[in-house]
């Protein structure tokens, strides 16, 4: 992100009001799973800690799609350990709703960078791909792509689903960025504005 981060963010959270002006919506609920917490650390690499990063990226999206009109459920609140079967027992009893799981990457090649985002079930592909969109236009990160994925979370939550990835934290450049409040904000941000367009597509 560059000097005009803030200009950025005030875009992308106005733009986020502008879109949902609509009360109508195809999903009412909008279930958020931070990764990792407690003992599961998640990567980590100079004191930065995934559990941690996802929390708060989690917790900024909670903000945004209230404030859009969506009800929001969160998997874990708080630095606490969560088996992914108890992720997706959570998630399976709304109806009506979407799924998205938060985390950031970690590579061996300390060189890999990027946003990805996963998906398993064919109805939450374009799911991937609109939030995917809204990730790399708005973050200005390296495009990973869309793919598919039998992640856990995905595989047993009964509603459209998606694992976003937000960069590596073994990555110098893209670490020192996810330590910076505004960068998780327009995340975050990027995320809520997927989302409120794959409800719009989905009448």
């Amino acid at each position: 992100m560059n000097t005009n981060r803030t200009r950025l963010f005030l875009a992308v959270f106005a733009a986020i009001f502008f879109a949902a002006v609509s009360p109508a919506f195809a999903f009412k609920t909008v279930i958020i799973d931070p990764g990792h917490g407690g003992r599961d650390l998640g990567a980590s690499d100079s004191y930065i800690y995934e559990k941690h990063i996802n929390l708060d990226v989690s917790r900024r999206l909670e903000r945004a799609l209230q404030q859009a009109g969506f009800k929001t459920v969160m998997t874990r609140t708080r630095d606490e350990f969560l088996a992914l079967s108890e992720r997706s027992s959570k998630a399976n009893r709304y109806r009506n709703a979407v799924f998205v799981s938060i985390h950031f990457n970690s590579a061996y090649r300390l060189s890999a960078m990027g946003i990805e985002t996963f998906y398993r079930s064919s109805n939450a592909e374009k799911f991937a791909s609109l939030v995917q969109k809204e990730l790399i236009k708005n973050v200005g990160a390296t495009d990973r792509g869309v793919k598919t994925a039998n992640f856990s979370v995905l595989r047993h939550t009964k509603h459209p689903s998606i694992l976003v990835e937000g960069g590596f934290i073994s990555n110098k450049t893209e670490r020192s960025a996810m330590a910076d409040p505004l960068y998780r904000q327009v995340v975050a941000d990027s995320i809520a504005r997927g989302i409120i367009q794959f409800d719009r597509k989905s009448f």
